[in-house]
């Protein structure tokens, strides 16, 4: 992403009405959704109405693909990505509260390839360290998931990006351990969440369903039965831009 640009970057078979308990239901959700420390969690992942997390043909122009960036209108205007990026102001609310829990809290990430960059195949050199500049937004140990091998990159704000090349089971292994106590985010893209979805190593997700039709993408639920994965709703809640959908597994109620 860009440094103007969130990371965060299937079809969604939870199709949800808008939220008829307004801030009580919110509340429940912040109980549901943090109250363990520990955790594998996806938040603040944006998905398209048709279900795509991220548009097709990603590129350095359109680092969530084309019309990606449509699909995180609900987190742009927080204080939490205001603040993300050295700005003040910013919405409060719903949307904020969701936006805050979606980078707080983590002692260590898991990304993609795709979501630290554009760049395909072998390294050609050393010179490509994400798309935030020199002080990404994670501020804890960061574990990229590649086929190449490459030697970590300690940046500005306490981020080091380790390059991990032996599998999803090795990079949770590697950042359950940096992260102590705190929690683990899988922070994407669509391909990362979906893997450890399907390996049943997610305990909690947070999805902002955007009000938009991307058509075309990268689908975040085409094939997973979640209901058998042992996923339920735990609740959701609505604003303008989006509607929040916690998820939890059924054994961790």
């Amino acid at each position: 992403m860009a440094a103007n640009t969130p990371n965060f970057a299937g079809q969604c078979a939870l199709l949800l009405s808008s939220c008829r308990h307004g801030f009580g239901e919110l509340a429940k959700l912040q109980a549901v959704e943090g109250a363990m420390l520990g955790r594998v969690r996806v938040a603040g992942f944006a998905v398209s109405l048709d279900g795509f997390g991220t548009g097709p043909e990603q590129s350095l122009q359109d680092p969530l693909g084309k019309r990606g960036k449509e699909l995180h209108s609900w987190f742009f205007g927080t204080k939490t990505f205001k603040a993300m990026f050295g700005e003040s102001g910013g919405s409060e609310g719903v949307d904020e509260t969701f936006a805050h829990r979606s980078m707080d809290g983590f002692g260590a990430f898991i990304l993609g390839r795709n979501m630290f960059g554009p760049v395909r195949g072998k390294w050609p050199d050393d010179n490509w360290k994400g798309w935030w500049g020199d002080n990404p937004p994670y501020h804890a140990p960061t574990f990229v998931l590649t086929h190449h091998a490459r030697e970590p990159i300690a940046m500005e704000g306490g981020t080091t990006f380790h390059f991990v090349t032996d599998g999803i089971h090795a990079a949770l292994e590697r950042a359950r351990d940096a992260a102590g106590t705190g929690n683990v985010k899988i922070g994407g893209g669509v391909s990362t969440v979906r893997q450890y979805l399907q390996a049943g190593l997610v305990d909690e997700l947070h999805f902002a369903l955007s009000p938009v039709l991307l058509g075309r993408g990268e689908a975040m639920f085409e094939g997973l039965d979640l209901p058998a994965l042992g996923y339920r709703v735990m609740g959701s809640t609505a604003t303008d831009l989006a509607t929040h959908v916690v998820l939890g597994r059924k054994e961790s109620e």
